[in-house]
């Protein structure tokens, strides 16, 4: 019971309707998709499509997959959901992470990286002086830094920042971090020497004439599903 709970928190890629996509979700919830006929399962090498019953007569032959009663079912690593052809707004959440990620774990009054334990999370305009808690008044400070701050603006401490803050720009990279699956390229824009999304690229129109079940076919859509609840 262990790994398969385990597993079913494993994130899987949300394709909408054209094939774009759009976020991830878990295991769990995509098979939730599959079975409702809300979605269907994509092979990351092939680029065929399977309902839920053609899902499950696939063999695993080594792959991840989640022990059932009757027989393993292989993990689905990408969905293309059947009635949604929508592209949600690309925003990046403000919290604890992504603050660490856009800071690069970096005090950002002494430029020092002294490791994410002696790091905290400083408010530039104190929250007593009505600062609030967002990406243009959040930063990171090494402890020391801290101390020396106090409740104060920077200013009124003869401190100044090393860069001002603002909101990362949303990417990819960005929104998966480290889950990102090696299955997933041939659905996300490539990156290039640095690491970074080329834009445009990686987008896969849906296979035709294989036999399998295509997405977007418009019988017996999501009945409004979107990516709602998917991360």
């Amino acid at each position: 019971m262990g790994p398969t709970l385990g597993v079913l928190g494993e994130p899987t890629l949300v394709l909408n309707r054209s094939w774009m996509a759009i976020t991830t979700t878990t295991v769990r919830r995509a098979l939730s998709l599959l079975f409702q006929d809300s979605a269907h399962a994509v092979c990351p090498r092939t680029f065929e499509v399977h309902d839920f019953a053609s899902w499950a007569s696939l063999s695993v032959n080594g792959d991840p997959c989640v022990r059932t009663v009757r027989n393993p079912l292989r993990l689905p690593e990408v969905i293309v959901l059947r009635s949604y052809d929508a592209l949600p707004l690309r925003t990046v959440a403000f919290s604890r992470r992504n603050l660490y990620r856009r800071d690069s774990f970096t005090c950002q009054y002494c430029g020092l990286r002294p490791g994410a334990e002696e790091l905290t999370i400083d408010h530039v305009t104190p929250r007593s002086h009505g600062g609030r808690t967002s990406w243009d008044n959040c930063v990171l400070a090494c402890v020391e830094c801290n101390k020396r701050k106090a409740n104060r603006p920077p200013e009124e401490a003869g401190m100044r920042l090393v860069r001002q803050p603002v909101a990362p720009q949303w990417s990819w990279d960005v929104e998966l971090g480290p889950s990102r699956r090696d299955s997933w390229e041939g659905f996300l824009p490539r990156r290039n020497g640095n690491g970074h999304a080329h834009p445009g690229n990686g987008h896969h129109a849906p296979p035709h004439g294989n036999g399998h079940h295509a997405p977007g076919n418009g019988n017996g859509g999501a009945n409004g599903h979107g990516p709602n609840g998917h991360h």
